[in-house]
């Protein structure tokens, strides 16, 4: 018998960005936690929603997203119903939209409920362990302690955020749960093997889980006018006053990370707590790790195997829109063929496809964003 779901337990899903180094897949208007990148016939944010529902229950799930995106959003995503998709008018970063989350659900449930926030477009295996360890981690968090999840560091990634665990949390139900000592921002090689030889740090996955008075409360310690402003358009969210709270409190909202505004200066009070997680995890942040993720056979793919030729090109990430690809003598190739666009790189150059799309929008390319 599955496990019942957790009790006044919210998700959040911040579903934004661009996806800039998975262009010309992902693009502005249509970014990468709209797409299967996985090949299951489920998007980013669908598998999201999937793995998330079973912890929750129904109609527990909020997902934030831009005006841009919410109609497809709400498409792809029929079973949450449209007071679980709150639009932002404009990127603010992820403290207004896990805030206005966070005050929203405040405002419909109570200070009380815990809620946890995930990305759209991460990629997560091991559910049964994905799920123990949100368990833990609302545990932790009934405690007041804000509570972030962190991963397994299998190699000295400069591509990620580390997290420095400390003293053991001491709460029963979350036996794993210890005091964060620091966060760290993305270090350089060395710093990055010497943390992972302590053995003790984990990668930062962004993944949060407060209950909604806590947060809220430490934002307005740290960021009053930020606060007030989110409380401000969350008492309004399902009266007919919400457009015009949008319009004159959202543009005033300081633009700030959840890490930077919360996450850093609450810890260095000693009140963020980490778990490990114990399941795979991706943030398919490029070409290279997306290759990784489908290509355990040296061939990754994405579109009809019918359609892509090797020769001599060990490795090759291709993804096919239905002409045919030949790669040929270029091992660890990147080729991304879409209508509109041709991207062709390498998967050791994979970083370096945010700088196409920043050379093209130098070019007053904006169609091609």
């Amino acid at each position: 018998m599955p496990d019942a779901p957790i009790a006044d337990f919210h998700a959040v899903v911040p579903a934004g960005g661009a996806g800039t180094r998975l262009w010309p897949l992902s693009r502005a208007g249509y970014p990468k936690f709209l797409l299967d990148l996985t090949g299951s016939g489920r998007t980013l944010l669908q598998g999201t929603v999937d793995r998330l529902l079973p912890l929750t229950g129904p109609g527990h799930v909020l997902v934030v997203t831009g005006t841009r995106h919410a109609d497809a959003v709400a498409r792809q995503l029929p079973e949450l119903g449209p007071e679980h998709v709150l639009a932002e008018p404009s990127p603010r970063d992820s403290m207004a939209a896990i805030g206005l989350a966070a005050a929203v659900l405040a405002q419909r449930h109570g200070p009380d409920v815990v809620l946890g926030s995930f990305a759209a477009d991460h990629v997560i295996t091991g559910l049964p362990e994905f799920g123990a360890t949100i368990r833990e981690a609302v545990a932790a968090a009934r405690t007041g302690a804000v509570v972030t999840i962190g991963i397994r560091a299998t190699e000295p990634s400069t591509a990620f955020g580390y997290v420095r665990s400390g003293a053991a949390l001491g709460v029963p139900d979350a036996p794993h749960a210890r005091r964060v000592v620091a966060f760290t921002e993305k270090p350089d090689a060395q710093t990055a093997a010497d943390f992972l030889a302590t053995g003790e740090y984990s990668w930062n996955a962004g993944m949060f889980v407060v209950r909604a008075g806590v947060l809220l409360d430490h934002l307005a310690a740290q960021l009053p006018a930020l606060h007030d402003g989110l409380r401000r358009i969350a008492a309004a969210w399902d009266t007919p006053e919400r457009d015009a709270r949008l319009a004159d409190t959202w543009p005033t909202l300081t633009r700030i990370a959840i890490d930077h505004a919360i996450a850093e200066p609450v810890a260095a009070a000693g009140g963020v707590a980490v778990v490990p997680g114990g399941f795979g995890w991706d943030d398919i942040g490029d070409f290279a790790s997306l290759g990784a993720l489908l290509g355990a056979d040296g061939e990754p793919t994405l579109g009809d195997e019918a359609h892509v030729l090797r020769v001599d090109a060990d490795g090759s990430v291709v993804v096919a829109d239905g002409r045919a690809v030949s790669v040929v003598g270029i091992p660890g190739a990147v080729v991304v063929d879409t209508p509109d666009a041709v991207l062709v790189t390498t998967r050791a150059h994979a970083q370096q496809v945010k700088q196409a799309v920043d050379a093209w929008r130098e070019r007053g390319r904006d169609d091609l964003l």
